[in-house]
């Protein structure tokens, strides 16, 4: 975790205790040195599966952080591709290390809030990697909502997630940890960080996006080790 061009421990902490937006913005120089950064070799392996359904003109990452997702997206766009992210620090620095990224498609960065996108039938995809614990599982119908009203007829929505991992795991701990750890701080400490471990899990988020009008694959062989466990879905938007 502690990489030498990584945040200190100290530095961790002041973010933890800050809210989800100053929090990032203080960790965004060095994010790219963490391990909460959605890892190159992960979107490599997503990548195929969003081009073997066609060429695209537009895309939009939300909760794009540092461009992560951008860059494996830009060889596949031919016109824009748009991230969103409430801290303008993370935006920042997307801004300059994309700057140079392979791909011709237009990239730009806006500061908005995933529940609250300024969108509507604009994008041919629609993407959001390692971010969804940042929505609380009573917005995560909202968060949809703004996926499905930002696509295109037809448009594809591609998302990570898994099934519960078996109660008697060690990830099954650690995750339930972190999450109660969270809510103390939480209660203790406003505003609020919100980020938090097992949410949006199969076959609940997959339910949801078919409640809200998408036609729902979920790929769960998508993966090599290290990350077999995590499932692919693609979602498409069937309806005006």
């Amino acid at each position: 975790m502690f990489h030498p061009q990584g945040p200190s421990f100290w530095e961790l902490a002041r973010q933890a205790l800050s809210s989800t937006e100053r929090g990032y913005d203080l960790l965004a120089a060095k994010f790219d040195y963490t391990p909460f950064r959605t890892q190159d070799g992960l979107l490599a392996q997503v990548a195929p599966h969003i081009a073997a359904s066609g060429p695209a003109e537009s895309a939009l990452d939300v909760c794009c952080g540092t461009g992560a997702g951008m860059k494996m997206l830009r060889p596949l766009c031919s016109e824009r591709i748009v991230g969103v992210d409430m801290s303008q620090g993370m935006l920042r620095v997307g801004q300059q290390s994309l700057r140079d990224s392979p791909g011709i498609a237009k990239l730009d960065f806006i500061r908005a809030d995933a529940l609250d996108l300024p969108f509507e039938n604009e994008f041919d995809i629609a993407v959001c990697f390692g971010a969804v614990g940042h929505i609380l599982p009573t917005d995560q119908p909202r968060f949809v909502s703004q996926l499905y009203k930002s696509l295109r007829r037809g448009g594809r929505l591609v998302l990570l997630s898994s099934p519960a991992p078996p109660w008697t795991s060690r990830r099954y701990w650690a995750a339930r940890s972190f999450n109660a750890a969270m809510r103390i701080r939480n209660w203790l400490v406003s505003p609020p960080f919100i980020m938090y471990y097992l949410t949006f899990l199969l076959p609940d988020a997959a339910d949801m996006l078919l409640d809200h009008g998408f036609d729902v694959t979920v790929i769960d062989d998508a993966f090599s080790e290290p990350w077999e466990e995590v499932c692919l879905i693609v979602a498409r938007k069937i309806e005006e």
